[in-house]
């Protein structure tokens, strides 16, 4: 018996010991997991900061104002090196022997040297390429700002809609269990078929708008993937990384846009060719030249031509003056020119005026949008105020014996109509902020927002977006939150 009991004691221990171990390494394989998935969980949502980055990055309109800064560049060197001597080197070696005299000295190798002294054109062309090349800059700028636009607009849409058919699921919820509560009261004859099929009517349509949200929020996902070179699944909206977008108003002007400046300096870089053109054919131009050979002997007699032996080390150097008298092409060209000038001044002036509509355009749809969420934050507001009511109601009664008691569907239906307020007053607050950011865009105040915006490439901890942000200035007024509900 003795023996049967230490026997058994020592099985007993040896259990809750290997069961210690399994549950210790339970917990370790536990801890891993979560380990790993948490980063992934991280990493799943992008900030808006990283959006804008890459949309700017990979846009087709950006790389072609880049290149054109580039190619803005090469043309003010170009102007600018007519000054610096081009020095070339010639060699040659005569195949067969000569035969007679072609009046032209039999050199080996040689070098000749050209450089421009005097053009009153040329500093104008020097000009007008540099006017180009700011133009060029802040045309890239304004290519910069759109892209941010499109991602910023595209990002806070979908971070709008992800909140959305949040809401929407659990008005899907509410509703299936109000189908479930007038089923129950249909069957036991307390209401008429008729509010079943209400019931049934109302999460028809529930769905239906759940499905135009997935669709929406599915073009969006594609539309911000074309953006950024993302693909789809890795396109989170993170909603603590927006920042507040501030109401600005038409008289917030921080001077011109860059494509509106962009087209103004364009138009006067054409004007400077023009002038430039003109005055080619009233001034001479005066150049420097010199030019070297050495004379060789071989498979020739170019000597027996000359009354003494030719030397073999030639140089020789002068001022070259060209006296336009009668040029043609030259006057056809500077009224082409002309009329380009023309033409880019016309097209700055536009610009200008199209800027001046959309400011007015767009700060007289803010008013309305403002008022639009301000009522759908309120009517969203008085939902929640109802439905506390409701359920008041049902916990403790109405305190008045003549009154009808509420059903319990009462509840549900009061859910579901908070949260189509709120849905109502998200879209609202969206409209209203898309409006705000074209507002900034046209004001020259985008970039300002932009600096608000935490400067991350992909990679970069998320979290950032939390820390200290630069301030707006101050003509931007007071900052309201950039949708009607938090």
């Amino acid at each position: 018996m003795i023996v049967h009991s230490l026997i058994g004691t020592q099985f007993m221990n040896k259990r809750r010991r290997s069961r210690k171990y399994a549950s210790f390494a339970c917990c370790v394989l536990a801890t891993g997991i979560l380990a790993a998935v948490t980063p992934m969980a991280t990493q799943a949502q992008i900030s808006l900061g990283t959006a804008v980055y890459l949309a700017q990055r990979h846009s087709t309109a950006v790389r072609i104002a880049e290149a054109d800064v580039l190619k803005s560049q090469a043309a003010l060197s170009e102007t600018r090196d007519v000054y610096i001597p081009s020095v070339n080197f010639t060699s040659g070696l005569p195949a067969v022997p000569s035969v007679g005299f072609l009046g032209g000295l039999p050199s080996i190798f040689g070098g000749s040297m050209q450089a421009l002294v005097f053009n009153p054109s040329q500093r104008h062309y020097i000009n007008a390429a540099r006017a180009g090349l700011r133009a060029a800059s802040l045309s890239l700028k304004d290519a910069q700002e759109q892209a941010a636009l499109d991602a910023s607009t595209n990002y806070i849409e979908m971070d709008t809609v992800n909140r959305e058919l949040a809401a929407a699921r659990e008005q899907q919820d509410y509703a299936d269990r109000a189908v479930t509560i007038e089923q129950e009261r249909a069957e036991s004859g307390v209401d008429p078929l008729s509010d079943l099929l209400q019931a049934r009517l109302t999460v028809a349509e529930i769905k239906l708008r759940r499905i135009h949200l997935e669709s929406r929020l599915g073009v969006l996902a594609k539309q911000l993937s074309e953006l950024t070179d993302l693909p789809v699944s890795a396109i989170v909206p993170d909603h603590g990384s927006i920042p507040e977008i501030p109401q600005v108003h038409a008289e917030s002007l921080a001077g011109e846009p860059p494509g509106v400046e962009s087209a103004r300096l364009l138009a006067e870089s054409k004007q400077k060719i023009a002038k430039a053109d003109s005055l080619y054919t009233l001034w001479p131009q005066v150049s420097f030249s010199a030019q070297y050979a050495r004379y060789t002997k071989l498979l020739n007699n170019a000597d027996s031509y000359y009354r003494h032996d030719l030397k073999p080390d030639n140089f020789g150097s002068g001022f070259n003056i060209q006296v336009p008298l009668f040029d043609i092409g030259h006057h056809a060209k500077a009224k082409g020119s002309a009329a380009d000038a023309l033409r880019a001044t016309v097209e700055a002036e536009q610009a200008q005026r199209q800027n001046e509509v959309q400011i007015a355009m767009l700060n007289g749809n803010i008013r309305e949008l403002d008022a639009m969420a301000e009522v759908s934050s309120l009517k969203q507001q008085i939902a929640a105020e109802q439905l506390k009511a409701v359920q008041s109601q049902l916990q403790y009664g109405n305190g008045d014996n003549s009154r009808q008691q509420l059903s319990p569907k009462a509840e549900q239906s009061a859910r579901i109509d908070e949260r189509q307020k709120m849905i109502d007053a998200l879209d609202a607050g969206f409209d209203l902020s898309k409006a705000r950011l074209g507002l900034l865009r046209a004001l020259g105040h985008m970039g300002d927002w932009l600096r608000l915006l935490p400067s991350e490439e992909p990679g970069q901890a998320a979290g950032k977006a939390s820390k200290g942000t630069p301030q707006l200035p101050s003509e931007l007024l007071k900052q309201e939150p950039a949708t009607g509900v938090n």
